[in-house]
């Protein structure tokens, strides 16, 4: 099964092929641990990404940390006769330090992979730790030092804003969009004879136009508001932008783009055998 088609099944569809990036990221000799840097628009399709790609490699442990999400309070301290205040005392690892610890003991045996998510939220001095961490495999926390097997973890980052220069310069950057990659479908793709040809060539000037191509999934159901309800342009318009995610409706909606929704309209139309009836003056 292809990559694109393991990544839908676990909750991310695209039109791009990743597996050409996975392979340049994983066949690479790197001197540090390997770090996937996923970038896109703002919002949770780059995590729903990094999530789906740990399962659809297989990854056995998938471990993830969001540094907008608030500290869970420390656990009461109890003090006993024999314990010393400093012991007693010492401060409890953060999140961020948990998940980096957990990777790398997991590391050692099973390949593992640390999403780190809204790295912008980051203290600056958690980016200048991670890429020491980058660079040399180790983690030092109050707890001890651990050390992260480069064969088995995967570190991928994301951040709503451009990533600390050094960690962007050992990481290799993919960009999660589910339209940007254009797949040219043909009526065989999804059961239809050739006769729907012209109305699928009609819709392809439309989505090359507003710079925007359906998921084979997003297409499917497209295909069947066409078979069972679009008439007229406006609908057409309004089953594009309810299927297509990240379809601008401004864009859609442009003069420049009215003559071929007209145009696709028609040959859909002329696919379903509708005749159209002038009604003179």
């Amino acid at each position: 099964m292809s990559l694109r088609k393991k990544l839908a099944e676990f909750g991310f569809e695209s039109n791009d092929d990743y597996d050409y990036a996975l392979r340049c990221l994983f066949e690479a000799h790197l001197p540090h641990l390997r770090c996937l840097n996923i970038v896109g628009s703002s919002g949770r399709r780059k995590t729903a990404l990094a999530n789906a790609l740990g399962h659809a490699l297989e990854y056995p442990h998938l471990l993830y940390h969001d540094f907008t999400s608030a500290e869970p309070p420390p656990p009461p301290i109890v003090l006993s006769e024999d314990a010393t205040t400093a012991g007693a005392l010492e401060a409890p690892l953060t999140a961020f330090e948990r998940g980096i610890s957990e990777a790398c003991a997991y590391s050692e045996g099973e390949r593992t992979l640390l999403i780190l998510d809204q790295l912008q939220a980051a203290d600056f001095h958690d980016h200048i730790r991670l890429y020491h961490f980058v660079q040399t495999c180790e983690w030092t926390s109050p707890q001890g030092t651990g050390v992260a097997n480069p064969q088995h973890l995967l570190l991928v980052l994301i951040s709503e804003e451009p990533l600390y220069h050094s960690l962007a310069k050992v990481s290799f950057r993919i960009h999660a969009d589910a339209s940007r990659g254009y797949l040219d479908y043909r009526p065989e793709d999804f059961g239809l004879d050739g006769s729907a040809g012209e109305f699928m060539a009609a819709l392809g000037a439309v989505f090359a136009a507003v710079g925007c191509s359906p998921t084979a999934s997003e297409y499917t159901r497209i295909l069947a508001d066409v078979h069972q309800r679009v008439r007229t342009e406006e609908q057409l318009r309004q089953s594009l932008f309810g299927w297509m995610e990240n379809l601008d409706r401004t864009a859609l909606h442009a003069p420049p783009l009215q003559p071929l929704v007209a145009a696709a309209a028609q040959a859909i139309n002329r696919y379903l055998g509708i005749e159209e009836i002038e009604i003179g003056s």
